[in-house]
């Protein structure tokens, strides 16, 4: 009869507006489990970036929501390039850079906003076993040092005058070789003493080719050595993406101050391949001694000023900046007093 026709009709075009009405929901909850992706630029690939890694592996970014994608920049200057280009979002990078950037009067300030190393990450090494070491030790000898103007290079050069040492009249100071270069450089002959980060210098102790001396990370204090930084504008508009970015990275630095260095070693192999875990694990327990791997993301004033005087002995800096103008606290404070 027609109306049953009619009636079997309303109940098809029924059941057909509910599966629409069902598809789009279903379609609302995918895009809100879409995961908002961050571009994130290391200026090197090191262990002394290891809590970095850890959040990436362990899924801590995943667990709140971001799509990090890493790629190296490959040194400071391409990597705030990269930055204020906006090629990538994020940089984790030297915290003097943010500085320059500033000195140079830019319109649209970098801020740091998280700290992810404490100390300078460099070891001295010695060509020869010199038994007892001591900084005299260095006046008059051949130093295979680091790029000027760098992190590494002004907070050996802040240790070297620590202990009464001109680097520029009392050694023969070697600057030229490009970081990449400059293991290679040492074991070529290149130097008697040389400044290096993990692993590459217990790979020379391994190989019998160099001795640990003394830390400059140790020698130098706490400074906000490696942090994560941002456009001001950028901070601005994405503002629950930094405070989650940040979570994450709290959640790994707790992660790496409750682990062993092997498990953190096994932990971040996959972007270590080439490495040997028994020396990934020892380059670990080397920088967790030292307090290299900062506990919470916050920077401290007083970590800040440290790095002032560094720059300031080395002759980098125009002007202190007090860390109000060029440090945002407020996501890691939050992301501290969630993971203690």
């Amino acid at each position: 009869m027609k109306g049953d026709e009619d009636m079997r009709s309303l109940r098809g075009r029924l059941w057909l507006v509910n599966l629409i009405i069902l598809g789009t929901l279903l379609s609302g909850c995918g895009t809100g489990d879409q995961k908002a992706k961050i571009q994130l630029g290391e200026v090197t690939r090191s262990v002394f970036y290891a809590p970095q890694y850890v959040a990436l592996e362990k899924g801590f970014f995943k667990e709140n929501g971001l799509d990090v994608e890493l790629r190296t920049t490959s040194g400071g200057d391409k990597t705030m390039t990269a930055l204020l280009s906006g090629s990538i979002d994020v940089a984790l990078v030297g915290a003097e850079t943010s500085i320059y950037v500033y000195q140079q009067g830019a319109d649209d300030p970098v801020l740091s906003f998280a700290g992810l190393t404490q100390t300078d990450g460099t070891f001295l090494v010695s060509r020869k076993d010199v038994g007892s070491f001591s900084w005299d030790s260095l006046k008059g000898e051949v130093f295979l040092g680091q790029r000027k103007g760098g992190m590494p290079q002004m907070a050996g050069e802040f240790t070297l005058k620590k202990h009464g040492i001109d680097p520029h009249k009392d050694l023969q100071l070697i600057q030229n070789v490009d970081f990449a270069n400059i293991t290679a450089a040492f074991i070529s002959g290149t130097g008697n003493y040389v400044q290096l980060f993990e692993p590459q210098a217990s790979i020379l102790e391994k190989e019998g080719k160099g001795h640990v001396v003394a830390s400059f990370g140790t020698e130098s204090g706490q400074l906000p050595y490696t942090v994560y930084m941002s456009k001001n504008s950028f901070m601005d508009s994405h503002k629950d993406q930094i405070q989650k970015f940040t979570n994450a990275l709290s959640k790994a630095q707790i992660w790496v101050r409750d682990h062993s260095p092997e498990e953190i070693a096994k932990t971040i192999s996959p972007f270590f391949k080439d490495t040997d875990q028994v020396i990934l694990a020892s380059s670990i327990k080397r920088y967790k001694e030292q307090g290299t791997y900062a506990e919470t993301p916050v920077i401290s004033e007083k970590a800040w000023n440290n790095l002032l005087d560094v720059m300031d002995s080395a002759g980098e800096l125009k002007q202190r900046v007090p860390v109000t103008k060029l440090v945002d606290p407020v996501f890691a404070d939050q992301a501290a007093g969630g993971h203690k």
